[in-house]
């Protein structure tokens, strides 16, 4: 099938590759937005029209292989849990949930200041310091995994992935606090 040749897109390519990128956490998600525009273009089913079943079937694999790769590029979290794969190091965040005591106690206090800006006086101005205090935490976890992931060694990458389990927490911190706020003020 000449049509699936001229695409030129390797579906065993990592997502780096993908995209044109180095591997590294530090990536300019507008650089790769013109890329995804670009793939988009390419892997859009209306090219696969003629081409029968077996064409759309390959559109949509090809489609949902750059999706997932954009997806996973876009989000600190994913693309953290995604560099310690492409390295030889994945995580399994759901089964792996082992945490420093530290840790947990911080993210206890969190989700009882999160359980509290209901009952507050300013509701608001709760909710704001319990996101400020989450996105806060976030940034020092992404900072710290970076450089333990830098270190290119196993206990750096050991490390590294419990960073990655801790963002994991503090997210669904972040989401749960996003849309408490909906339900609070989008009326």
């Amino acid at each position: 099938m000449s049509e699936e040749l001229s695409l030129g897109i390797d579906l065993r390519a990592s997502y780096f590759e993908l995209f044109g990128v180095e591997a590294g956490y530090a990536i300019e998600t507008n650089a790769i937005q013109g890329r995804y525009l670009d793939l988009q273009r390419i892997v859009h089913p209306d090219r696969f029209a003629g081409m029968g079943e077996r064409g759309q079937r390959l559109a949509v694999q090809y489609a949902a292989f750059v999706n997932e790769a954009y997806d996973t590029l876009r989000s600190p979290l994913k693309r953290a849990l995604y560099l310690l794969e492409y390295s030889g190091h994945p995580v399994n965040i759901e089964t792996n949930t082992v945490m420093d005591a530290g840790f947990l106690m911080e993210q206890m206090s969190l989700r009882e200041d999160l359980g509290d800006v209901r009952d507050s006086n300013d509701p608001e101005a709760a909710l704001d310091e319990v996101v400020d205090k989450a996105e806060a935490l976030m940034a020092s976890l992404q900072s710290e995994f970076v450089a333990a992931w830098q270190q290119q060694t196993e206990s750096g990458f050991k490390t590294a992935a419990d960073f990655a389990r801790k963002m994991h927490f503090v997210e669904k911190l972040i989401i749960e606090a996003e849309e408490l706020e909906e339900q609070l003020f989008d009326d």
